[in-house]
């Protein structure tokens, strides 16, 4: 589903961060160009 794709991730720091799911999507062929955890107050 996500072969020869680009993702941007935006996690959320009392959810799941970024890093996690950059984790999660190493293991798709999508290629990670930007990963960042907000902070929504």
């Amino acid at each position: 589903m996500l072969e020869n794709k680009k993702v941007a991730i935006l996690g959320d720091r009392d959810g799941v961060p970024g890093p996690a799911i950059e984790e999660c999507i190493k293991t798709t062929e999508a290629e990670v160009v930007f990963t960042t955890t907000e902070c929504f107050v």
